[in-house]
């Protein structure tokens, strides 16, 4: 059975680990871990604060990310079916391909969404992280039976995306990894058994002011986890604590302009080009605005399997 590891905000320099228990109670993980590579060190303390009495409610505790910084932060590119077709793109010939975040863009479950006030097309993604469980040097090779020590736990992540800078600029690096632009939590999952086999059972979903944007099941995802660690194990070192992104499904604010419009716009000179681009999406409603609300879920149909729920609010900086 998976157990769920939570991170409160640091007291005079020191975190606290609780494992969430049944009936909203949370136990406190008696160690000196600081990171979470510490703490995936001592699972020994965390199966012992399974049979602790010392309770205090989850609700009480002033949660933060539960990956620590600094670490990885790697992502994987259109890697729904969905999400690909409603790019304009061919599921069938996609590539598997990764991207870097700063991990400085790590924020917390409940922290605002700060939008810098050079951003005008601000985009949410929901996605199941995988936390790194051991370390991966470069030519290592993985099989299915290497995905259980590899992946020691999943989070919820929102890539949160700046648009008008990652699409004309044809790099992705800047446009997500401003501050609070990868919040992650609240809870650190570690799977046990062959839990992580039910990863397409997991369903993400994300509301915006109660409007459901993404609602869909991890069975649509192109690459699985074992072909995404085997591919980065050619080229991207991991240590444990380092944070893999896996993709999200469709429902971003972005779409594929229609056909003939696409068309149209491969025959303007760029500036032309990105210009008209912009000025149609400046008209779409669904990009985020100062005061939203994001709600972002991350569970199984019957909740044995259970990310917990996100809630983070966009403020624009002015």
């Amino acid at each position: 059975m998976s157990l769920t590891v939570l991170r409160t905000s640091p007291t005079a320099g020191t975190s606290a680990w609780y494992l969430q228990l049944v009936d909203g109670a949370a136990a406190r993980i008696e160690t000196a871990a600081e990171t979470t590579r510490e703490l995936l060190a001592d699972r020994s303390a965390v199966e012992a604060a399974r049979s602790s009495t010392d309770t205090v409610p989850v609700e009480s505790l002033n949660l933060v990310s539960p990956v620590t910084r600094p670490c990885r932060v790697v992502a994987q590119m259109a890697n729904y079916v969905s999400h690909a077709k409603d790019a304009g793109l061919d599921p069938s010939t996609l590539p598997l391909a990764f991207f870097r975040k700063s991990s400085g863009s790590i924020s917390g479950p409940f922290d605002d969404v700060v939008r810098p006030a050079h951003v005008t097309l601000l985009d949410y993604e929901v996605e199941i992280g995988l936390v790194i469980g051991r370390e991966l040097p470069v030519g290592t090779t993985v099989t299915a039976a290497d995905l259980r020590g590899l992946v020691a736990g999943l989070v919820i992540t929102n890539d949160v995306s700046a648009r008008d800078l990652q699409l004309p600029k044809t790099q992705f690096y800047e446009a997500k990894s401003y501050p609070t632009f990868t919040p992650v939590g609240p809870a650190l999952v570690l799977l046990e058994d062959d839990e992580l086999d039910r990863l397409g059972e997991l369903v993400l979903r994300l509301w915006v002011n109660g409007e459901v944007r993404q609602d869909t099941a991890a069975t649509d995802m192109i690459y699985k986890p074992l072909e995404a660690l085997q591919t980065l194990s050619g080229f991207q070192h991991l240590d444990v604590g380092d944070l893999v992104l896996t993709g999200t499904p469709v429902g971003t604010a972005l779409s594929a302009p229609p056909k003939p419009i696409e068309i149209i716009g491969h025959l303007l000179p760029p500036a032309l080009k990105w210009k008209a681009f912009f000025k149609g999406q400046a008209k779409n409603p669904r990009y985020l605005q100062d005061g939203d609300l994001m709600e972002l879920e991350i569970a199984t149909p019957d909740r044995s399997l259970d990310l917990g729920t996100q809630r983070t609010t966009v403020r624009w900086t002015r």
